[in-house]
Parts: C-alpha cells; structure tokens; sequence
C-alpha cells in the first residue's frame, strides 16, 4: 500500500485521539449527551460527533482522494481509489461513563472487508497502538505480536451480553473465565496478542466499521475471524450488513465454541 495512504491514516488516528484526550479533561459532562442519529440509525453522542468531525476534516485538507465511512456521517465519496472505514470512539458507552476501556478504529480498503490493506486501533485512555498490514504481520506499539499456538488451559474470553445475548453467549458465559469489556475492536486485539483467548458476539450485531482493522489485525496475528456459524467473516464496506463475530486463536478453538 502507498505510504503516503498509511501516513494519512495513522494521522487521522492520532487526531482523533489527541482530540478526544483533550476533550475528557474540559468536556467530559458532555460526552455522553445525545444531539442526533447518525447515518447507522442509532443515537448519535456528543463524543462521536466531536470525534468524526476532526476526522472528516482533517481528510477533506488532505492532498489525496479518499472516501470514509463511518457510523455517524455513512459513506462520503470523495473520490478515492480507497475507503477509510472509521469507528471514531468505539466503546462509546464506557467514554461516556469514564471506563478507560475504549478507542478509535480505521480500516483502509476498497470495497469488502476482505481486500482491507491497512488497520489501526488505538485505545484512548492508555495510548497503546495495535496496527497491521496486509501480509506483513500484526504490531503493538511497532513491536510484532501473534496469537499462542494453542489457548491456555484456563480459557479467560470476553463475551457480549446484555441485550445483544444469545443461547450460545449464555452457554459460553458458564465456562471458564469471562469478561464482556464494551468495545469490540480493542476485544478482538487483546485475542490478537494472546490476553484473551476469543471473543464472541452472537446476535448479528456488529457493522463493518466496528471491526474492520481489527478483523485485520486478527488475521495477521495468525488469529481466526468467523460468524456464529463458524463461516470466514467476510461483508461489504457498507452501514447495511450486521454480523456476529468470533475471533479466536485457531480454527480448533472456533469448532469448539461452536459445538
């Protein structure tokens, strides 16, 4: 991929970042209040808008054509050979409740979340980068991670409950050890460099702006990103498909949660 790509997107991330950091230490009281609905029909919070915002700007100064979407503003066609796929604050629940558990996430593809080249999720609160680019490995802070060959033998996973459960979350929920974090990128890469040994969401929930770094981010880290159903997770970079997801360390561990 072009670097100049890379670099705009790395920026676009750090903006939002910056932004967002700033913006906790005079506008925390504001973060969680409600001034819409974005363009993936749900209720649009003032940290979202503040976040998206700085973004959208940020690219639309840029000396190069790309097109975003993202959950707020949908798809912006500016033109672009390639697609910035943004979740500006995902884990927007704990942003708005002061839980240091959320980030910003930018996948760079063309038209499906199988051609994504490049992908970035940086966890807010603590700083710490997870990036990664097609056929070039999976990195925390530059340094190469991988998932462990095989899970541990107390299986510690995060799963999604409340009102996006199902019966196998449920069963899930009674074995081994188990978290439910809230921000669905930053999940998928705590399997990505072997913290957690997978993740699920049952309910077809997900959009493709919630995962499309860290699918790739998976991928590269030898990891596993399928559906319920164990099928290869692959949708179109669109807000009109919804997904379930489990990333895990191996196929062996997916056919085991599934059965």
């Amino acid at each position: 991929m072009d670097e100049e790509i890379k670099l705009l997107a790395d920026k676009t991330v750090d903006k939002i970042y910056r932004k967002v950091r700033r913006a906790h230490s005079t506008e925390f009281h504001m973060f969680g209040t409600n001034i819409g609905i974005g363009a993936d029909g749900t209720p649009t919070k003032y940290v979202d808008k503040l976040a998206e915002d700085v973004a959208i700007k940020f690219i639309k100064k840029a000396d190069m054509d790309v097109n975003i979407l993202s959950e707020e503003a949908g798809f912006l066609d500016f033109g672009g050979k390639y697609t910035f796929v943004l979740d500006p604050v995902d884990g927007t629940r704990n942003a708005c409740r002061g839980i240091p558990f959320y980030s910003v996430s930018l996948g760079v593809g063309k038209s499906r979340l199988s051609d994504v080249e490049y992908g970035i999720v940086k966890n807010i609160p603590t700083g710490e980068v997870f990036f990664a680019e097609k056929e070039y490995g999976t990195f925390l802070n530059k340094k190469r991670i991988g998932v462990p060959d095989v899970p541990a033998k107390e299986i510690l996973s995060s799963i999604t409950l409340g009102k996006n459960f199902d019966a196998l979350t449920l069963s899930l929920a009674k074995k081994g050890v188990v978290r439910s974090l809230g921000s669905a990128s930053l999940e998928m890469c705590m399997v990505a460099m072997g913290a957690l040994d997978f993740y699920v969401i049952g309910k077809e929930y997900l959009r493709v702006t919630d995962i499309a770094a860290s699918t790739l981010i998976m991928r590269e880290a030898g990891g596993v990103v399928t559906d319920i159903h164990g099928e290869e997770l692959d949708m179109s970079l669109s807000l009109d498909e919804r997904t379930s997801v489990i990333a895990a360390c191996s196929d062996e561990l997916v056919h085991k949660i599934i059965s």
